[in-house]
C-alpha cells in the first residue's frame, strides 16, 4: 500500500488534478472578472461566457486523459476513436450543429441581442431568450415564437437606430397656419424634454388637404422602439395646447332634426 502512495500511478493522478482546478480556477477568476466590468455589452458577455464553457470542457478533456495514460492507457487511440464517433455523431446530427454553427454567427455578427425587437420571417417581436440553439421572440400580444437558428436567414433589427416619428395632425381649414406653426413651435421644449426623445423636432409643414382637414407633418427622433409612447405623450400635449389657443380638430358631425305630427 505504501509503494502504492508513493508510485506514480497514485501521485501523478493527484498532481493532474490539482493543476486542473488550478488551471479552471484561474480562468473562472479571469472571465468573472471580465464579466463584472461595466463597459462589457451583452453580447461579449455571452460569447465570454461560451468561451468559459468551451475552456472548461477542454480542461476536463486533458485531465481525463493525462490520468488514463499513467495507468497505461492508449490516450492516442481513444482520441482517434472519439474522432471517429464524432463524425458519425456529426452526421446523425447535422440539423442540430447546423443549429449551433448558426448561433455563433449570430452571436459574432452582433445581429441582435436580448431585449432587442426583432423581425422573423413576419413575426416582430422582443428577443427574451437567446441560446446557441434557438431563439425565441415575445410579441406585443404575448405570443412567443421559438425558432431555430439555422430556420432564417433575413433579420429586421429595430433597435440598433433611433427612429424618425412621424406624426400626421389634422386642423380645420379655417385655420390660421401661422398661428398653427407658432403654436407647434413652442411645443419644442416640451417635446425635447420628453422621455426617450433623443434628436430634433421638425415642422414639415402642410402634406395634403384632404375632403374634411388640413393635413400637417411633423417629426420627431426618438430611441428605438419608444415612438408608441412619444406618440402618444406628443398628441396629448397637442391637443391640450390647441385648446387653449382655440385651434379646431375637425370630427364627423350629425345634424338630427325632429319633426312634429303636424309636418
Amino acid at each position: 500500500m505504501i509503494d502504492f502512495i508513493k508510485s506514480e500511478k497514485f501521485i501523478l493522478p493527484i498532481v493532474y488534478l490539482v493543476i486542473g482546478i488550478i488551471l479552471y480556477n484561474i480562468v473562472r477568476f479571469i472571465i468573472n472578472k471580465i464579466m463584472k466590468n461595466k463597459y462589457v455589452d451583452k453580447r461579449k458577455k455571452t460569447i465570454i461566457s461560451l468561451i468559459k464553457n468551451i475552456l472548461k470542457y477542454i480542461i476536463y478533456t486533458f485531465v481525463i486523459l493525462s490520468i488514463l495514460s499513467v495507468y497505461g492507457v492508449d490516450t492516442t487511440g481513444i482520441i482517434a476513436s472519439l474522432g471517429i464517433a464524432g463524425l458519425v455523431i456529426g452526421l446523425a446530427l447535422q440539423d442540430i450543429i447546423a443549429d449551433f454553427v448558426a448561433g455563433i454567427f449570430i452571436l459574432f455578427d452582433d445581429r441582435y441581442t436580448i431585449g432587442d425587437t426583432i423581425e422573423i420571417n413576419g413575426f416582430k417581436g422582443e428577443v427574451i431568450g437567446f441560446g446557441l440553439m434557438s431563439t425565441k421572440i415575445k410579441n406585443s400580444s404575448g405570443d412567443v415564437l421559438i425558432l431555430a437558428n439555422s430556420s432564417f436567414k433575413e433579420i429586421k433589427n429595430f433597435s440598433r437606430h433611433n427612429n424618425n416619428l412621424v406624426i400626421t395632425l389634422d386642423v380645420s381649414y379655417n385655420t390660421d397656419i401661422d398661428k398653427l406653426e407658432m403654436v407647434l413651435e413652442s411645443l419644442r421644449e416640451d417635446v425635447k424634454n420628453m422621455n426617450n426623445v433623443c434628436g430634433d423636432y421638425k415642422l414639415l409643414g402642410i402634406n395634403e388637404f384632404s375632403s374634411s382637414s388640413i393635413k400637417y407633418l411633423v417629426t420627431i427622433e426618438c430611441k428605438a422602439n419608444c415612438q408608441y409612447q412619444i406618440k402618444r405623450d406628443y398628441l396629448k400635449l397637442v391637443k391640450n395646447t390647441f385648446d387653449k389657443n382655440k385651434i379646431e380638430i375637425p370630427y364627423n358631425k350629425l345634424d338630427i332634426n325632429v319633426r312634429g305630427k303636424d309636418e
